[in-house]
């Protein structure tokens, strides 16, 4: 497979040269992130039952691709410079309905799980996922299959699970003291911390934040270490999520 050419008119859209192949999976890529593009092509440009069709990296130059011939898979971000992708899948829905879309995104949180799925998502990948796992997935959703990264799922089915019944028996109760000492204290942030993790979860990058709150990008980067540690995790989707769960930001 030979690399993307650049389109010059439009350098948000790339294009790739037919090849002859059995039916590949045709794959359009909805993505902004360069440094994601290429780390993608790189993997998939070693899978013969592959073939890339098209990149976009705007919400409109996404929306004028669904004009011309319907790719097997949609791969889509939400956080895109002109608008959100959730928009790009609903279009998708009308002008290729026999595409399966999935979702490649850094937003883990419950509003935009939900609409991307009522939008027409048929899967949805934080992209802590690598690559060459992207590619498997792509795979499996082409089968029929509905890849969701784990913290996905859970927070899916957390939601839709019933309430419990109530208990048979009352708990007797804990003396304060005992609870406070018992209990995991809630993480607390700096006023900045909280500034830089409202505005991660906003889906700016951290040269963005740095221009934003007039501070350097190693400053934001010291702010997130911070956050990842005090929340004990390892990526923004978790931090994300970890920070819904506590009470952190608004759900």
């Amino acid at each position: 497979m030979q690399a993307p050419e650049a389109n010059t008119d439009n350098p948000g859209r790339a294009t790739v040269q037919t090849t002859s192949m059995d039916a590949p999976i045709h794959l359009m890529v909805v993505e902004d992130d360069v440094h994601f593009q290429e780390a993608l092509w790189a993997a998939v440009r070693d899978a013969a039952d592959i073939r890339v069709v098209g990149i976009a990296g705007t919400r409109k130059l996404a929306l004028e691709a669904l004009s011309g011939p319907p790719a097997d898979v949609l791969l889509v971000d939400l956080g895109l410079p002109d608008g959100s992708g959730i928009d790009v899948i609903r279009a998708a829905q009308t002008c290729w309905p026999g595409c399966a879309v999935m979702v490649s995104t850094t937003f883990g949180d419950e509003a935009h799980v939900l609409q991307s799925i009522e939008a027409g998502a048929n899967g949805y990948l934080l992209k802590g996922s690598s690559p060459a796992n992207i590619v498997d997935e792509i795979r499996s959703l082409h089968l029929g299959g509905s890849p969701i990264s784990p913290l996905i799922a859970r927070q899916v089915l957390l939601r839709f699970r019933p309430p419990g019944p109530a208990p048979a028996t009352v708990a007797p109760e804990v003396p304060s003291a005992i609870r406070r000492t018992g209990d995991a204290p809630r993480p607390s942030l700096s006023a900045r911390e909280q500034q830089v993790l409202e505005l991660i979860t906003k889906g700016f990058s951290y040269d963005e934040i740095a221009g934003l709150m007039g501070i350097s990008l190693h400053t934001v980067r010291t702010f997130v270490r911070r956050i990842y540690a005090k929340l004990e995790v390892g990526s923004k989707a978790a931090a994300i999520y970890e920070a819904r769960s506590q009470g952190l930001l608004a759900v």
